[in-house]
């Protein structure tokens, strides 16, 4: 078994057009370096400049949010499912947001 990945279409690109895709790892992070060596590009993706989740991606595992089970640090383990969101805004004054697509 492994984990399943839902990849939404705006990161299908990387993973050639793949809703889904199977990764591996104990941790989220650990998940996410194993998708990026898969699919090279993803990891940056999601993560800051400073390597936290970015804000404006949510990932949920076993629709949980990730952020509440410890962020990066989330234990994961075979047959779970994760799912990479992209959060939904509204409106807001000054520049707009960096967007980690």
């Amino acid at each position: 078994m492994a984990i399943e990945v839902r990849v939404p279409t705006i990161l299908r690109s990387y993973t050639g057009g793949a809703s889904t895709v199977e990764g591996a790892g104990e941790t989220l992070d650990d998940l996410l370096h194993d998708l990026d060596a898969r699919y090279a590009g993803v990891r940056a993706r999601l993560l800051t400049d400073t390597g936290a989740l970015h804000g404006l991606v949510n990932v949920y595992v076993n629709d949980e949010d990730a952020r509440l089970l410890g962020g990066l640090r989330a234990k994961v383990s075979d047959g779970d499912v994760v799912a990479i969101l992209p959060a939904v805004a509204g409106a807001h004054s000054g520049s707009p947001p960096r967007r980690p697509w």
